[in-house]
């Protein structure tokens, strides 16, 4: 696959809820949006990150998992300029979601971290360990919630941190390749 073709085909966070999320979808985003903190450290990390990360996010505007993992990422690259995050509809975009299957399935969110010269260097998702942790206690219902209601102030919390680690993961990964420390001179 292009990825750099599919990279410059996406749209951001707003463009993507504006083009598929209903009202109602898009006020439960801007709700868990509004939630969202990142603490001083966070941010000072996200600052801090000096290579630039290409994030192609695989959603769907009725997903619950993206209703409560998305607003994080939005949160992340508006904290660093070096985060350049694209989302892309599951259902519009069959072929990436066949690419990015998790589990035999194009589940979402499925995020795929590139290179700024576009090389794979990792993907993540559907969900966080400490989510796949709550539903393992408490699963009763569908796989795919419907987002009403949102994750506990504590578990965002900690998803926001697990992703975060992801991040640093990738942006170490990037800082420390020494195809590009050559490059750049570092």
């Amino acid at each position: 696959m292009d990825f750099e073709s599919v990279f410059n085909s996406g749209i951001s966070y707003s463009e993507f809820l504006a083009k598929y999320g209903t009202e109602e979808q898009q006020r439960r985003w801007n709700e868990i949006h509004g939630r969202v903190q990142l603490s001083p450290d966070q941010q000072q990390l996200l600052a801090g990150f000096t290579r630039e990360m290409k994030v192609l996010v695989l959603a769907g505007a009725w997903c619950g998992d993206c209703v409560n993992q998305c607003p994080i990422l939005n949160h992340f690259s508006a904290a660093s300029s070096c985060i350049d995050i694209r989302y892309y509809d599951r259902d519009d975009n069959p072929e990436l979601g066949e690419v990015l299957q998790t589990c035999g399935a194009a589940r979402v969110p499925s995020v795929l971290f590139l290179s700024e010269d576009n090389y794979v260097c990792g993907r993540y998702g559907d969900r966080t360990l400490a989510r796949y942790r709550e539903m393992a206690e408490t699963q009763i219902g569908p796989a795919c919630p419907s987002g009403i209601g949102g994750p506990s102030d504590e578990m965002l919390t900690t998803v926001t941190q697990e992703w975060l680690d992801e991040f640093e993961r990738i942006q170490l990964m990037l800082r420390l390749s020494g195809r590009l420390r050559q490059k750049h001179g570092d």
